[in-house]
């Protein structure tokens, strides 16, 4: 009896090794689970865990020699056991070479292997081809239940000798995981082996406690760093892409020549201002439209340069008088200044104080701005432009007034 509670302790403290070391894939989804060859690995955890629960009930009720329940259990046994030899020989081929003629065969005889075992558990049923179980609880295999051991073996052996071929050809950390996969095989190969002499041991439960281990360790952690990596990497290369787009955003958004926000930045505020005063859902704001006084002459006497200094010392007056507002340069003299909160409260006070600016500056033949300025009405205009149109035209009629 004590030798079968120790049967079951062996097998339960397989399962809690296994569920602990890959509770990720288990239990969380896995950086890659949509891959075929991780999502037949999980299979593969599975199906170890059902066949460990197997040896667990049974060193239950051979302890008791409940001769039924080890029969049906048996039966699992059997059943999870080819439906690991299935996943493990899927995965290790996928994942190693799954092109190759001999990949191709190495799957195609686990799953005859699979189809094989299974079709025999299940006439086990009413027939003893694999094992049997007498009124004492004891326990006899057939020979042909040897056979599909030693052919197992075999299929294990084999795709170890697959793995450690493909092996050669690899380099860098891939290397390593391919001979592990490899060595898993050829581990497990060696437990069935000595389990010829010694049925009754749970060697093939460690073979496997083993080979997980291996994999875990060598395999997933691996590919789990290179994933790592990877995405650090990839995300450095979006981290710069974005600060190259923000660069890119903030050349296009900033006028070269005065450092006020360009005309494409205007046309980008001016469509969202538009959606906003279209729905009737804009605050409270004023336009103020400048244009330049005299440009053109500056430009033709004195030549393009000094008529550049003309348009920054412009647009330095315009933005120190609003201050508080942005301030678009929209044409070669043109600018646009968008009031609110303390600037749309002080509009008047701001235009005044900039009209009255420009009276001197034209006495003292210094730049003169032309300036418009109108408010947003709720009640009478429906688009963006209804209210830079009538800022334009007042600042049209103070062109005239300054000229005059």
């Amino acid at each position: 009896m004590v030798e079968s509670f120790y049967y079951s302790g062996i097998a339960l403290f397989a399962i809690l090794m296994l569920v602990m070391q890959n509770y990720e894939i288990l239990l969380k989804p896995l950086y890659k689970i949509e891959n075929k060859v991780w999502k037949d690995y999980k299979k593969l955890l599975y199906s170890i865990i059902l066949f460990h629960m197997t040896d667990v009930v049974w060193g239950i009720f051979d302890a008791y020699k409940i001769t039924q329940v080890l029969f049906i259990d048996s039966l699992f046994y059997f059943g999870s056991m080819s439906l690991c030899v299935l996943f493990w020989t899927r995965y290790a081929v996928i994942y190693i070479d799954d092109h190759s003629i001999w990949g191709r065969i190495l799957r195609w005889l686990g799953e005859v292997f699979y189809v094989t075992f299974t079709v025999m558990v299940l006439v086990n049923v009413f027939r003893p081809v694999i094992f049997s179980i007498d009124e004492n609880g004891g326990y006899h295999v057939t020979n042909i239940r040897w056979v599909m051991h030693g052919i197992q073996i075999l299929l294990l052996v084999s795709i170890s000798v697959f793995g450690f071929a493909i092996n050669l050809r690899k380099t860098g950390s891939i290397k390593k995981r391919y001979r592990t996969v490899a060595w898993f095989g050829l581990v497990m190969s060696i437990f069935l082996f000595v389990q010829l002499w010694f049925p009754l041991l749970p060697l093939y439960t460690i073979g496997y406690m083993l080979g997980i281990c291996m994999v875990k360790t060598f395999v997933v952690n691996d590919e789990k760093e290179e994933y790592r990596i990877e995405l650090e990497q990839s995300l450095e290369r979006e981290k710069q892409h974005l600060s190259e787009l923000q660069n890119t955003r903030e050349v296009a958004y900033k006028d070269p020549l005065t450092g006020v926000k360009s005309k494409v930045a205007y046309a980008e505020f001016e469509s969202r201002k538009d959606i906003q005063v279209r729905e009737g859902s804009a605050d409270e704001f004023a336009i103020a439209v400048f244009d330049i006084n005299g440009l053109k002459k500056i430009n033709d006497n004195f030549g393009h340069k000094k008529g550049d200094e003309y348009i920054k010392s412009a647009c330095g007056i315009i933005s120190e008088v609003f201050e508080n507002s942005p301030v678009f340069r929209i044409g070669g003299d043109e600018f646009v200044a968008v009031l609110k909160d303390n600037d749309f409260e002080n509009r008047k006070e701001l235009e005044n104080t900039f009209n009255e600016r420009m009276n001197r500056q034209k006495s003292e033949g210094q730049v003169v701005v032309a300036m418009g300025m109108t408010e947003y009405r709720k009640e009478e205009d429906y688009t963006f432009e209804d209210v830079f149109s009538r800022a334009d035209q007042n600042m049209y009629l103070r062109k005239h007034e300054l000229k005059g």
